[in-house]
């Protein structure tokens, strides 16, 4: 569900801020009800149908929407989606919205969906990011779960993660790390402690330091075995701390990064530069 459902009306504004004219121009406003179908023009994973819903709720009321593929089904070339019913006039106005919607939300289950079968029998997970197009971040974020994948945090505020910046303004990672320690003792929240690390002597600081994730940003192979293998002989507790590969990583390149031991792989592309899903509207 759209967490600011004003967005909508910003969408419409934008859009048709004087309505659309030819829609207005041809049809009676009162004309019967028409049915349209969603249908895939291609083998994809659905998402968005829970935003099409809260859509028609806020502003089409008088469009129908019957769910045939749920968020995180597969859909084949061909195969219908969804049924929409109607008057023409509410749902010629939200065509483009709607569509833009759900090829949007359904690209990033669908790219998603194929990092994660990739990914499976290493027992990997693929994260996201926070680069995502403002506003549209809950959508986003659930897209990439209904494409089987995991959410990274979801803002600044439910997890600590200490970047490059933070540990050049701090001095060293040690004293980023130990003020992060501080501030959720203090704070008394149960917010997970990541650091990110862009060398093996970062790393080996990090590492003594016990955070819950260890961050690998732009390793190449060699060095992220390094660090798996110094990981493991440090500590009893398997996966702890957890390290994820950050940086570059794509669907052309994953597989030689998922033998290497780490237990996260974060895609930005995931949401900042997806391909649309084909799915197209037609009257019957």
């Amino acid at each position: 569900m759209i967490v600011n459902k004003s967005l909508f009306n910003y969408y419409l504004i934008e859009d048709a801020p004087d309505g659309d004219i030819t829609t207005k121009a041809i049809f009676d406003k009162n004309v019967s009800l028409v049915t349209a179908h969603l249908i895939a023009k291609d083998k994809i994973v659905i998402s968005g149908m829970q935003t099409i819903h809260q859509l028609f709720k806020d502003k089409f009321k008088k469009l129908k929407l019957k769910v045939i593929k749920k968020n995180g089904a597969w859909a084949k070339k061909g195969e219908l989606i969804a049924v929409i019913k109607g008057p023409v006039s509410e749902l010629l106005l939200a065509e483009r919205l709607l569509l833009n919607i759900i090829q949007h939300l359904s690209g990033i289950a669908t790219t998603t969906a194929k990092f994660v079968k990739l990914a499976q029998k290493y027992d990997v997970k693929i994260l996201d990011t926070r680069k995502v197009m403002p506003g549209f971040r809950t959508e986003a974020k659930q897209a990439v779960i209904d494409g089987g994948g995991w959410n990274h945090r979801i803002g600044l505020s439910d997890q600590y993660l200490i970047k490059d910046n933070h540990i050049e303004a701090a001095g060293s990672v040690t004293q980023a790390i130990n003020k992060v320690k501080s501030h959720r003792n203090k704070s008394k929240n149960k917010n997970k402690i990541e650091v990110e690390v862009k060398n093996l002597a970062e790393f080996k600081e990090a590492l003594n330091l016990t955070p819950d994730i260890i961050l690998l940003d732009n390793m190449n192979t060699t060095q992220i075995k390094k660090m798996v293998q110094l990981r493991n002989a440090k500590t009893k507790k398997k996966g702890c701390p957890a390290l994820e590969i950050s940086g570059g990583v794509n669907l052309k390149n994953i597989k030689r990064y998922l033998p290497l031991g780490v237990e996260r792989i974060s895609v930005g592309a995931l949401t900042h530069s997806i391909k649309a899903a084909d799915i197209s509207l037609l009257v019957v």
